[in-house]
């Protein structure tokens, strides 16, 4: 496939948002968790949350800014080269004052999985579970679920570029 043209590029960018919609959406459902978000690489941000898929009556934590994520644990393992990050109880994982806040402004979250989105190597986007109000023990194919479902958005990602 050769470059893409300057008329192509909003349709493809389309067609990319659209797919990652989607898959955020199947994460959510597949798993039932109250949250699933899609962080993203972007010049100038860190990884803001770009698609969120949510259970009714959860709110949302696109543009959302008062959690500074440079320095949270989570996010520095992933960019540390962790593949995934899982929590049984986020309230037990980490005594980080800013991840104990960031509980509460993310809406009660009690257990999540992260998932590193990797394209050649590169951390090009963050895919978060989030388990609100109890905690929840993660089973062995939920965690491989987020894990193809991040495969999945990378490809997408991956070809979008091309």
């Amino acid at each position: 496939m050769g470059s893409m043209s300057t008329e192509s590029q909003p349709l493809t960018a389309a067609l990319r948002d659209a797919a990652l919609d989607a898959l955020v959406g199947a994460l959510r459902e597949a798993l039932d968790v109250g949250r699933c978000t899609l962080r993203l690489d972007r010049p100038g941000e860190t990884f803001p949350v770009v698609h969120e898929s949510r259970a009714p009556g959860v709110g949302t934590l696109i543009g959302e800014t008062t959690v500074v994520l440079t320095g949270q644990p989570v996010v520095e393992a992933m960019l540390a080269g962790v593949p995934q990050v899982v929590q049984d109880d986020c309230a037990t994982a980490s005594d980080d004052p800013a991840f104990q806040r960031m509980l509460g402004v993310y809406g009660g979250m009690a257990s999540q999985i992260v998932t590193a989105v990797r394209v050649d190597g590169e951390l090009r986007g963050i895919v978060s579970l989030h388990q609100l109000g109890t905690a929840r023990r993660w089973t062995a194919a939920e965690t491989e679920a987020a894990a193809r479902g991040a495969g999945l958005i990378g490809a997408v990602l991956a070809e979008a570029a091309r």
